[in-house]
């Protein structure tokens, strides 16, 4: 998908307002799948093992439980997880798409537990606390 040029992004608020649908509605699916599967039971994308063990080798004391955006936002962070994405631009789909990720695992997504972060980021963390039995909590509501 090309990038817009300067003449179609006059109404780039109905873009983040589409994105933003996107992203809550992926959000939702996987509360679901959560919720009425089971963290351990379904796999976020084909290469989850090799995606597990690559980031577990980079980012070993990257608090799972409750995230620091720190570790997402500040230039050295963003440095590190965009050499880490890239090795996995044509091994996931839309890996550099905008996902939501909910900040304390404990909790659901909301607009005080949720923070913004790449697909690739995202499918880390959630496939981590998966595999670490950090999502156990969500049982059925």
């Amino acid at each position: 998908m090309a990038l817009p040029n300067a003449e179609e992004t006059g109404n780039m608020a109905e873009m983040e307002m589409q994105w933003a649908v996107k992203a809550m509605s992926h959000a939702e699916t996987y509360m679901g799948l959560l919720r009425k599967v089971g963290p351990n039971n379904f796999r976020l994308c084909p290469i989850e093992d090799e995606l597990y063990d690559d980031f577990k080798a980079n980012f070993p004391d990257l608090n799972l439980k409750v995230l620091n955006e720190d570790d997402f936002k500040t230039e050295t962070a963003k440095a590190k997880w965009r050499e880490f994405m890239t090795k996995y631009e044509h091994k996931i789909h839309d890996y550099n798409f905008g996902s939501l990720l909910r900040i304390d695992c404990t909790g659901d997504y909301t607009e005080d537990n949720s923070m913004f972060a790449m697909r690739t980021q995202f499918l880390c963390i959630e496939i981590a606390r998966n595999r670490e039995n950090l999502n156990n909590n969500l049982g059925e509501n």
